[in-house]
């Protein structure tokens, strides 16, 4: 070359003009693949879904700009600030594990951390159950344990005569994701009577009656506590008589248990009802969720158990678990159960999570008798005596959704259409704003039907 100086920069030039008009080519000829030659597709058929009632309303309380504003939605604990609270004895755990050498990324077996599962048992059924006849299986929390106990029951449960699915009774109302859960289980999910909108109360002798009337064998889903969304829970001598009444007609009891510990303080006294039924000879089935009671929301951290009448069954039971979970999540998440094990493995942790679950608890109780003193104090003449007697995060006032919908719009304060208020999103700063809208829409009218 007469200028090999120049000969490397113009290779580069005409490589990179090259490229540009292969880019070009390409650019234009699939531009004239999609104006011209695309056929319709499927995708055009599939219809827009309904929002999430419950996460839609979330997503409309962070576009809302109303300085006013009150989130008393979403069922997560909040601190006396208004912010998420990450307990001490969770962040302790974490930090161990960060700095712990053993711990690794690698896969769980399909059925979990066995000592997280054997921990999370002895957590629910009490550190003296018999855990040899308990399956246990890891689940992606509350949500993931129903889902894979639904499907265990839809193809075990023997169906009855005259049925072509397995029917599940669950209560009216209910966590509105049951229904769709035990749907696509290919369960009949039918409702029993829970809460008598009449007197804001306990629903007993509905609940009783419609048992009474299910077909022999049905599975009844029973919430463990704190009832979402009523906070109406049976007494003991409530829960004895519904056990003898389950088992009188051979029926087989799933209980969801989301706030043990977080319900009233005391985990030990949460577990009360489904120890009861246990100790009653009862196969129960258990959903165990540690989104509410550890605050482990985002780690979808939970068990699904079956209680068990000897070891072949367990072995047997475990083994079915085990094919329902491999083909639709293969293996659990390991950082929350991680968490949970941390905890629950160390008595000076244990003690401190009992007192931070006691400390919610502990607010969440005195927001509820707030929300009622100021509701009288700013004028209201109804009877809220029902909102004190229920338990749990949330109460059920008795508004209608009128009512609920007059608070979105005129005070923007996003709550659930059917009354349900999160007391974990009132505190000091905004009760009292809370408490004089809730007057205004109610006045004069009933919370009662």
């Amino acid at each position: 070359s007469c200028c090999p100086q120049l000969e490397q920069p113009m290779t580069m030039m005409f490589k990179s003009l090259a490229a540009t008009l292969l880019l070009s080519s390409a650019t234009q000829a699939f531009s004239t693949v999609t104006k011209t030659d695309m056929s319709p597709s499927y995708l055009s058929n599939v219809p827009e879904g309904p929002p999430d009632a419950i996460l839609g309303i979330a997503e409309a309380f962070k576009s809302c700009t109303d300085e006013r504003k009150v989130n008393v939605c979403v069922g997560a604990y909040r601190d006396a600030t208004g912010k998420p609270w990450i307990l001490p004895s969770v962040r302790k755990a974490e930090e161990r594990l960060l700095v712990d050498p053993t711990v690794n990324k690698e896969y769980a077996p399909i059925a979990g951390d066995a000592k997280y599962v054997d921990l999370a048992l002895g957590f629910a059924y009490g550190t003296d159950a018999d855990m040899s006849k308990l399956a246990g299986v890891q689940t992606l929390s509350g949500t993931g344990a129903c889902r894979v106990g639904g499907h265990f029951l839809s193809k075990f449960v023997p169906k009855p005569e005259g049925m072509d699915k397995v029917p599940i009774y669950i209560p009216n109302p209910t966590w509105g994701n049951h229904i769709a859960i035990f749907n696509n289980c290919g369960m009949d999910v039918r409702r029993y009577r829970y809460y008598n909108s009449k007197t804001n109360r306990l629903d007993y002798d509905g609940l009783i009656e419609d048992l009474k009337e299910a077909p022999e064998g049905s599975v009844i889903l029973l919430h463990a506590c704190a009832h979402n969304p009523t906070g109406c829970d049976p007494t003991m001598e409530q829960w004895k008589d519904i056990s003898d009444l389950i088992k009188s007609k051979k029926h087989h009891c799933f209980f969801d248990s989301a706030y043990q510990g977080f319900a009233s303080g005391d985990a030990e006294a949460d577990a009360s009802a489904l120890r009861l039924f246990v100790s009653e000879g009862h196969n129960v089935v258990l959903a165990q969720s540690f989104a509410k009671n550890f605050g482990l929301y985002g780690e979808r951290t939970g068990t699904l158990s079956v209680v068990c009448n000897s070891l072949e069954e367990r072995s047997a039971v475990m083994s079915q678990l085990k094919l329902i979970i491999r083909p639709m999540y293969s293996s659990p998440p390991i950082h929350g159960s991680s968490i949970v094990k941390t905890v629950l493995t160390d008595e000076e942790l244990t003690a401190e999570y009992y007192d931070n679950c006691k400390e919610m608890a502990t607010r969440i109780n005195a927001m509820r008798v707030k929300l009622v003193e100021v509701l009288k104090e700013v004028g209201s003449e109804h009877d809220w005596s029902h909102v004190t007697e229920q338990i749990g995060m949330f109460a059920y006032t008795g508004m209608n959704s009128d009512m609920c919908d007059e608070l979105t719009s005129k005070y923007s304060i996003f709550l659930t259409r059917d009354g349900r208020i999160s007391l974990a999103g009132l505190n000091d700063g905004n009760i009292e704003y809370v408490a004089k809208a809730v007057h205004d829409v109610t006045a004069g009218k009933s919370i009662t039907s």
